[in-house]
């Protein structure tokens, strides 16, 4: 089979959620099914690394598809012709767009559809565009898989869309992520905090993160418990609200915020290995795999009980209300003072993390592709 994947989400070193989806996916498929020819086409050049095995092919076209007007040039001019040249059996777009211009299979992954529930969190083009395409797409597609149980459900809803054509496929957490030695992560405190013990939270900087709140919550945290942990924020501005620029600005105690920036795997597992808790609090999210990256880390998790988080994290982290600064900052509390539940904890996200991983995502994705294949 000739099987064609939108890869226009793989940027060396600017991998979000779905490009990880993408890569840890491709990454296994490809090499797995030598039997098939995949044709990976990029918006613009590519990273060499990215060409996983020799049945796959790059093929490189234009506009770069970083803007509603251009997503819509892409997937309806360039994608079309390129997938006709190519006699491609099977289209997979695992970005959430298709193309509405071809009669060829395809198969969509959507890992949420949060701009249904908030588009007042996207730029008024953006949202404009997945609020109309998106049920196009949604109707179109051949199959549709999804990251969890909720956001199925809510594809279902929200598109009526048949259960029978959608599939859940769990992200995983790569392997580089587990426990440090004590030696490991005094040497990180050092680096990172001068010593001092910190909470952390992973993410891009967008609005559904919740990052303003959490801010809120830190800075009531340090008035009650006077001590002196930290807060470390990792992941690269997406389009920072001005609710977090706020927030940051009236906060008591700012100076015990660090913002590192996006950092790789291997970075972010000495900050996640030697963290108090993740604070992952998020008001939406279709996965959320920052949690499973924690536990595998050997970390406690505190995350909102709205959405994906209850389903993803199981009964082993710490719930709150991601619309209540004092939730939030409750928790960080009970979290700190009560080395029993952070163990307790611990010893349940190692339980939990067992059930998610990329080699059965790529098995799981697989299945779909062909379920799609033999129809």
């Amino acid at each position: 089979m000739r099987i064609a994947v939108n890869t226009r989400l793989l940027l060396k070193n600017k991998l979000e959620g779905i490009g990880w989806f993408t890569y840890e996916t491709m990454l296994r498929i490809t090499k797995n099914h030598p039997e098939h020819e995949f044709y990976f086409i990029f918006d613009r050049p590519f990273n060499p690394g990215f060409i996983f095995s020799s049945n796959v092919t790059p093929i490189v076209i234009g506009p770069q598809a970083r803007h509603p007007f251009l997503f819509y040039w892409w997937f309806e001019k360039s994608i079309p012709k390129v997938l006709k040249k190519l006699n491609a059996d099977l289209f997979i777009s695992p970005d959430g767009f298709l193309s509405l211009s071809t009669n060829i299979k395809s198969l969509v992954v959507f890992h949420d559809i949060n701009y249904m529930h908030y588009p007042k969190d996207f730029h008024f083009l953006v949202r404009n565009y997945y609020r109309y395409f998106s049920p196009l797409f949604a109707k179109k597609a051949s199959q549709i898989v999804t990251v969890s149980e909720y956001s199925k459900v809510d594809i279902t809803e929200q598109y009526s869309i048949s259960k029978n054509n959608i599939d859940v496929v769990y992200n995983g957490s790569n392997n580089i992520y587990k426990p440090l030695s004590e030696h490991e992560k005094i040497a990180v405190k050092k680096e990172f905090t001068k010593g001092d013990d910190f909470f952390i939270f992973v993410g891009a900087l967008n609005p559904r993160k919740n990052v303003d709140r959490l801010l809120n919550a830190f800075d009531l945290f340090k008035e009650k418990t006077k001590s002196d942990v930290k807060l470390i924020i990792v992941g690269e501005r997406m389009f920072k609200t001005r609710k977090m620029k706020m927030a940051y600005r009236q906060m008591v105690f700012k100076d015990q915020v660090i913002f590192t920036g996006r950092m790789t795997p291997v970075e972010l597992n000495r900050l996640y290995g030697s963290a108090i808790a993740l604070t992952f609090v998020p008001y939406f999210e279709g996965f959320g795999i920052p949690i499973i990256e924690a536990m595998n880390c050997g970390t406690p998790v505190i995350t909102s009980n709205v959405t994906s988080m209850p389903e993803v994290a199981g009964d082993a982290a710490l719930f709150v209300d991601p619309f209540s600064v004092n939730s939030i900052s409750d928790a960080m509390i009970k979290i700190y003072a009560d080395s029993d539940l952070r163990n307790n904890l611990i010893k349940k996200g190692f339980i939990q993390c067992q059930k998610f991983s990329w080699d059965k995502t790529a098995s799981k994705f697989w299945e779909s592709i062909e379920k799609l294949l033999a129809k």
